[in-house]
């Protein structure tokens, strides 16, 4: 679903065709299993097994949505494995003694809106409804348009304590982002921790004129500040021990023979200490508008969207490796919803093994053995919990 034959990835934006097929799947799958399925108001999806307004649940589950041309499994991996893992306890003859949800998350990615985890962030409280409901997409489309065209009401997101206050804690099953299993040669891991990390749209303003007939030195050419900046992005982060990557841009006018009047990029940055972000972000800022008042342009910073340093609750996540076992422990640099929530609930991550390291790209993949080693692995979580 939302496959792009053209690059061989995926584009699955919140409330596009292909992301409500997804959602429709996943409500026909909550239904063959006779799970109760309801939306939230922030446009999250839930199927529950057992009383949803018991209270005390155990939560698991994902998000359908992709990145441009992203991979088959970043997101759907966790809700495909959390529906197995129910099937895997039904047959083994489990009742759980607690009510068991999956979930699927709105716009985790932020591919459409630019924030991503956006409908976690919305039920946790960590973003607030005016301004959500204000984002935009690259049409121009505001989230509460796409909200209210999908069936959903805009005015009714924020916070949602009530929900909240069902569910326990929550454990997100997803493929790994990088290579660590492969060396520890395993094929789930428990997750300790996520890198502070964060969003900054970086907007560069300059004067367009004609290619052919400005001199160099009479230009104040915006594309030039930016493509030090791009440079200066990497060598920051390589001297913090940090990452840090600008990935979308666009250009005005766009043309071959036009000087730009202005470029917007933005900045991804993560680092394993807030102290090394802290670094990174500011030695950018300093290094751009120096480089700008030299080139006769300007430069605005806007955070986007941040999220502090997580470490996951640690009781939980030792009474998960208890469960498993031999599963290593890791820390990771992308966010997770279940970054976002464990500001309101204990969360903990599980990890499945990425045989070529490679993420957010068509080449992401996941062998069957080891996506079915980890539905096993829910299980034994799930059951562990909630029965």
């Amino acid at each position: 679903m939302g496959r792009f034959d053209a690059t061989g990835g995926y584009r699955r934006f919140v409330y596009t065709a292909a992301e409500r097929e997804c959602r429709d799947w996943f409500t026909q799958e909550a239904r063959r299993r006779d799970l109760s399925v309801e939306a939230d108001r922030n446009g999250n999806l839930w199927a529950w097994w057992g009383d949803r307004t018991a209270g005390d649940a155990i939560a698991t589950g994902s998000h359908l949505d992709s990145v441009p041309d992203g991979g088959a499994f970043d997101g759907p991996l966790g809700i495909v494995s959390a529906f197995a893992a129910i099937d895997l306890l039904r047959e083994a003859g489990d009742q759980p003694r607690r009510p068991i949800a999956v979930a699927a998350f709105a716009e985790e990615e932020g591919g459409r809106f630019g924030v991503a985890c956006l409908g976690s962030r919305l039920l946790s409280g960590a973003i607030t409804p005016e301004r959500a409901r204000g984002l935009t997409d690259d049409s121009g489309v505001t989230f509460a348009e796409a909200m209210a065209a999908a069936g959903g009401d805009p005015e009714g997101i924020g916070a949602d304590d009530k929900l909240l206050s069902r569910v326990a804690c929550y454990v997100e099953l997803h493929i790994e982002q990088g290579r660590a299993l492969i060396d520890m040669d395993a094929p789930v891991a428990v997750g300790r921790a996520i890198w502070p990390h964060g969003r900054w749209r970086m907007d560069f303003t300059g004067r367009a004129d004609h290619a052919g007939t400005t001199r160099l030195d009479d230009r104040a050419d915006p594309m030039l500040t930016y493509a030090n900046t791009v440079l200066a992005a990497r060598k920051k982060a390589r001297l913090a021990d940090a990452v840090a990557t600008v990935g979308r841009v666009f250009c005005e006018p766009n043309g071959t023979n036009a000087i730009p009047s202005a470029v917007r990029a933005w900045l991804d940055a993560r680092a394993p200490r807030p102290e090394s972000l802290d670094q990174v972000v500011a030695e950018l800022k300093r290094a751009t508008e120096t480089r700008a008042a030299k080139d006769g342009t300007h430069v605005a910073f806007t955070e986007e969207s941040f999220s502090s340093e997580v470490v996951f609750d640690a009781a939980l996540r030792d009474r998960i490796s208890g469960t498993l076992h031999s599963a290593p422990v890791l820390g990771t640099g992308a966010g997770h919803d279940a970054g976002v929530l464990a500001s309101r609930i204990p969360t903990a991550m599980l990890f499945v093994r990425n045989p070529t390291g490679i993420s957010h790209a068509p080449d992401e993949h996941a062998e069957l053995d080891d996506c079915l080693t980890g539905a096993q692995a829910l299980a034994e979580v799930l059951r562990e919990l909630a029965c």
